[in-house]
């Protein structure tokens, strides 16, 4: 009503005459009129323009930037969990009994195969080795005369000399030297063995963890507690836990048409708990045959180098499969393709004519900075990186090319080389 007032008080005051009108159509024509006398009076847009905005004002052009999009190639990557594992693991036990008299190594330090860990009191075993020796000895002194005897009675009974009786005891004597010197042998060779086995050495090379005993300690052959506990961690295992979901988006990808597969199979990379990547890159050795039941998990084995001794048995690590490489796709940057209500992935991109066009994708697999685009795309199209929150498509827009840094970031497009002057 203030509204009303005020227009009509603006009519009589340039000179207009307002009649008493009856009817809401009459009153709103008079006051329309008053209202486009009053905007001329002013300078003011004639009624009708779009926002009452001035004549010559109009929305600035957007400014966009773009980059022109081509076919790339990019390693199909899955990412599980992990954790370190020991190569090989040897728990030194003693093979034979006593006291011990040394313990040779250092706790952590690295071991190679054979090297002495402990020594245990051996004179019993000498004592042993010794007394075998002697039997030994005496088995084979006995075999020259059982020999002699023997070849003798069969010289005689060529002429009727000797019984055949005493030919079949005096070969019966003959045999049993002989297997008595075999025996007497055998038991030199235990005990030396025996011997050898006071000085327990490491089976395998690696790092050996604290020992359980202290000299002094008595053992005995093949305890329930080991000594130690050698571990080789180069090369050092990394078991990975991929789902079954996991398992078949590696299948697929795999059997996609356009992925080709290295010779030596799928590459792996880790990162710690630092987030720091692992210099080394591992191979998968072997696939576990059947899922895990409670965890609905599957183990892959890899293998990595471990020169510096980095990686530790037990370590949690974040792993990147990288299953094979996929040609003719093409790289969005994430910064350019947004999801609508539904989550179907948009972009826009320049039409020939220079105006905003949106384009539906299928955007479902991340790389870097970047989406997995593998249709609706041509080869050159001109990708909108920049300004995208002010265009709506089918606008008119001003446009730059531009550049990505590795990080994602638009830098501007570097300028063209000048030609070379002729000399």
């Amino acid at each position: 009503m203030t509204n009303l007032k005020k227009l009509a008080g603006g009519a009589l005051l340039l000179g207009l005459a307002l009649p008493l009108v009856s009817g809401c159509e009459q009153v709103g024509a008079v006051l329309h009129k008053a209202g486009d006398m009053l905007g001329a009076k002013s300078g003011g847009a004639p009624a009708g323009a779009p926002g009452g905005m001035p004549p010559g004002m109009q929305m600035p052009t957007p400014e966009v930037g773009f980059i022109v999009v081509h076919p790339a190639s990019a390693p199909i990557v899955e990412e599980v969990a992990g954790r370190t594992a020991a190569s090989a693991v040897a728990e030194i036990r003693p093979q034979v009994g006593g006291i011990i008299e040394k313990r040779v190594f250092e706790e952590g330090s690295r071991v190679n195969a054979g090297d002495v860990l402990y020594r245990i009191d051996a004179r019993s075993y000498q004592a042993t080795l010794d007394a075998a020796k002697a039997d030994l000895e005496r088995a084979e002194a006995s075999v020259p005369s059982a020999q002699a005897k023997f070849d003798r009675y069969q010289e005689l009974a060529n002429v009727n000399g000797v019984s055949k009786q005493d030919i079949d005891e005096a070969r019966s004597a003959l045999l049993q030297a002989k297997a008595a010197t075999a025996a007497a042998a055998s038991a030199v060779r235990t005990a030396e063995i025996n011997l050898g086995y006071t000085e327990v050495k490491a089976p395998i090379s690696g790092l050996i963890g604290r020992s359980s005993v202290t000299e002094g300690a008595l053992v005995t052959a093949g305890q329930a507690t080991a000594l130690a506990t050698i571990r080789q961690i180069d090369p050092i295992y990394v078991d990975l836990s991929a789902s079954s979901t996991s398992m078949s988006h590696m299948r697929q990808a795999i059997e996609r048409e356009g992925v080709s597969a290295g010779k030596e199979g799928p590459k792996v990379t880790i990162k710690l708990d630092d987030n720091s990547t692992y210099e080394k890159i591992g191979r998968i050795i072997s696939t576990e045959a059947n899922v895990d039941e409670t965890t609905d998990t599957v183990t892959l084995r890899s293998s990595f180098a471990n020169p510096k001794l980095e990686l530790l048995p037990g370590m949690y690590v974040r792993a990147a499969v990288e299953i094979g490489t996929e040609e003719n796709i093409y790289l969005l940057p994430q910064r350019a393709v947004s999801r609508n209500v539904t989550g179907q992935a948009t972009a826009y991109f320049l039409t020939p004519d220079n105006k905003v066009e949106a384009r539906m994708l299928t955007a479902d697999r991340p790389h870097g900075f970047n989406w997995v685009v593998e249709t609706g795309i041509s080869d050159g199209d001109r990708l909108i990186v920049e300004g995208v929150q002010k265009i709506r498509p089918g606008m008119e827009v001003k446009f730059a090319e531009v550049q990505l840094g590795a990080d994602g970031l638009v830098k501007p497009a570097a300028p063209a080389a000048a030609p070379a002057k002729a000399p």
